[in-house]
């Protein structure tokens, strides 16, 4: 490195390609065995994150010459530094975080000292892309929060501040920016050093840092400052440099398994990145969840067959026996202490315009496995301001919630603080595949180990034969008013005459008995939509042909309820009755009485109503009587109903 900050004006013509000799010349036989340390600029919107990486990868020399070509280039259309170079456009690649001044998506970048290598997440300010924040600190160790000097801790300061330590990061180095813009006041840089102390006692980091800087021009950057002589502390470049990375020793091995590699017969090897551990040919291991135990033959890898791997390395592992192993098991060392359970208490940072609804059915990716979850209880909801735990039926975009999670299988797992690999999940939307919550197991539920499936004699098979039919779940869904109610009766008399075992589950009915606790929010009707879809499967185990008729306004649960069930076993009936007509008829006056304002949530109304994208029958409920549909249903269901 030069001894002094290196100029950060805008090279003139020709100068950019004579500019100084910027990339380091190679470290010898020592490079490799440097460590790594990746670590993410946080904090709120304009704190200069961009701004500071991009001037400490220029101060470090850690750019080549094309990119100060380009930066130059793009300082003049797009800087906002005048005749400088304007660092934050290093980070900034999309045209929006141009054209805003902002960053919207995570931008890596890689740089290296003499002493350690370095892989940096610039991430978000904004609350919008708070989301892109959490995927930057999930992979990191370390967390350089800025401080805006003038505008002091922020409500996005605490929240960035919760999610780095909700991610298991402990060190976070907590840069106030832009001390230039208030005369490097040493009592403002102690009132921020002092107010966040305070916030950050409850977070329980093992090691916070505060240092002075001025991003932009580089002060306290890799070099102490003239103009901040009452700071005796050391440059961020220092601290990035010294900061502990936390080496697990003694880690029993742990590989999620990705992929299982059959090229012939002659080969089967199970591919994966080691999360935990070492392996060695002859390891005895075991197969979570199956159990299974082997040893170690080979560990195969693209530059041949090695004797050791370690935690970090993708490798592939061939066993001495022929045992089921599949995406998304879990090889472990023998005495491995990793389990499997299906409930757990988990927290969760919701990402998703569409708020978390208790017994929603969601999909959970964890480690390489996605099975069916379940909010089954939120617990509370955490405030980022106080800390103080709030009660809540819901939980919005950029909040953060201790809930009970339920799988619908048991999964290998460990928790969080124990292991990112097999502790972390998300949630994802069942039918727009969308990523709405990161998550982390805090530990599973005493239920989820003393609750076990009793094996019974006579199941549902001997129930239909003893039926003569084939048991499944006719699903009523259309609008209050569309008829589905009525026509669910008729089909349900025909059936009966017809000498088949029925029970019809109406809306109104049931909201009388097993759900008469439940409302009308959103919330509300999710729970209500899975106790009927429980009570549902329960009596197609039973043997019977099953008909519900509710609104069931939302495809999510309307999906939900269809997992539950074998394929072929439910059929989604639409009364596509348009709304006016609905209205029209207002057999109960509810229409009515939500126009005045005197009922509130009503479906068609104030709260939405999801028609079915690809229901099994639809009826046209203008067209056709309630009669007909009823036959035209009935046929339906004693053409393909019949126990064969």
């Amino acid at each position: 490195m030069s001894a002094q900050p290196r100029t950060a004006s805008l090279p003139q013509g020709a100068a950019v390609a004579t500019h100084e000799q910027v990339l380091r010349p190679p470290v010898a036989a020592q490079e490799d065995r440097r460590d790594l340390l990746r670590f993410i600029t946080c904090g709120s919107v304009d704190d200069g994150k961009s701004t500071l990486i991009g001037r400490l990868l220029w101060d470090a020399g850690a750019l080549p010459e094309d990119t100060i070509s380009a930066l130059a280039r793009d300082s003049l259309k797009h800087g906002t530094q005048g005749e400088n170079l304007d660092f934050a456009l290093l980070l900034d690649g999309l045209s929006a975080e141009r054209e805003q001044g902002i960053t919207i998506d995570v931008s890596y970048r890689f740089f290296s000292t003499p002493r350690r290598k370095f892989v940096v997440a610039d991430t978000p300010g904004h609350e919008q892309y708070t989301c892109n924040m959490a995927t930057g600190a999930s992979t990191a160790q370390l967390a350089v929060l800025l401080i805006d000097a003038r505008k002091g801790v922020l409500v996005q300061t605490k929240r960035h501040s919760r999610i780095v330590r909700m991610l298991g990061l402990r060190h976070v180095v907590i840069a106030v920016n832009k001390m230039d813009l208030i005369g490097w006041d040493a009592n403002a840089f102690a009132r921020i050093e002092a107010e966040y102390r305070r916030f950050a006692v409850e977070l329980g980091f093992s090691r916070i840092d505060f240092i002075p800087l001025s991003a932009l021009h580089g002060d306290n950057l890799l070099h102490p400052s003239e103009k901040t002589p009452w700071y005796h502390g050391p440059t961020l470049l220092s601290l990035l440099e010294t900061a502990e990375i936390a080496q697990a020793t003694d880690e029993a091995l742990c590989l999620p398994v990705q992929w299982v590699n059959r090229p012939n017969l002659d080969f089967r090897g199970f591919c994966g990145r080691i999360a935990a551990g070492t392996v060695r040919p002859g390891d005895r291991v075991r197969v979570v969840p199956s159990g299974a135990s082997s040893h170690v033959e080979r560990i195969v890898t693209l530059d041949g067959d090695r004797q050791t791997a370690e935690r970090g390395q993708s490798i592939t592992l061939v066993l001495t026996d022929e045992i089921d192993i599949s995406r998304g098991d879990v090889i472990t060392a023998y005495d491995s202490p990793v389990e499997c359970a299906d409930q757990f208490q988990a927290q969760l940072f919701w990402m998703s315009d569409q708020p978390l609804l208790p017994g929603r059915s969601y999909e959970a990716k964890i480690h390489n496995r996605r099975v069916g979850a379940q909010i089954t209880e939120i617990k509370y909801r955490i405030d980022v301001n106080s800390g103080a735990h709030l009660s809540a039926k819901s939980v919005s975009k950029n909040e953060i919630a201790v809930v009970n999670l339920s799988f619908d299988r048991p999964v290998p797992y460990a928790p969080y603080q124990q292991s990112r690999a097999l502790g972390g999940f998300i949630l994802v939307d069942r039918l727009s595949a969308d990523t709405l919550s990161a998550g982390l197991l805090d530990f599973a539920l005493r239920r989820s180990s003393n609750i076990h499936v009793q094996a019974v004699d006579i199941d549902r098979s001997a129930r239909e034969s003893q039926k003569l039919q084939k048991a499944r779940c006719l699903w009523f869904t259309g609008l209050s008013g569309s008829g589905k109610s009525t026509i669910a009766n008729l089909v349900e008399k025909r059936l009966y005459a017809a000498g088949k075992h029925t029970y019809l589950l109406d809306g109104d009915n049931v909201r009388h008995g097993l759900n008469r606790d439940l409302g009308f929010t959103d919330a509300d009707r999710v729970e209500n939509i899975r106790r009927v879809a429980e009570v549902a499967r329960l009596m197609v185990d039973a043997g019977l042909i099953v008909l519900v008729s509710f609104i069931s306004p939302f495809r999510s649960e309307r999906a939900s309820a269809r997992s539950r069930f074998a394929p072929g076993d439910f059929i989604e009936i639409f009364v596509d009755t348009p709304l006016a007509i609905c209205e029209a008829r207002d057999p109960k006056g509810l229409y009515k009485k939500a126009r005045s304002g005197a009922l509130k949530n009503f479906t068609g109304l104030d709260s939405p109503y999801e028609p079915p994208s690809d229901p099994e029958l639809r009826i046209d409920g203008a067209a056709a009587s309630a009669i007909e549909a009823a036959e035209h249903i009935v046929e339906r269901v004693l053409e393909k109903g019949h126990k064969d």
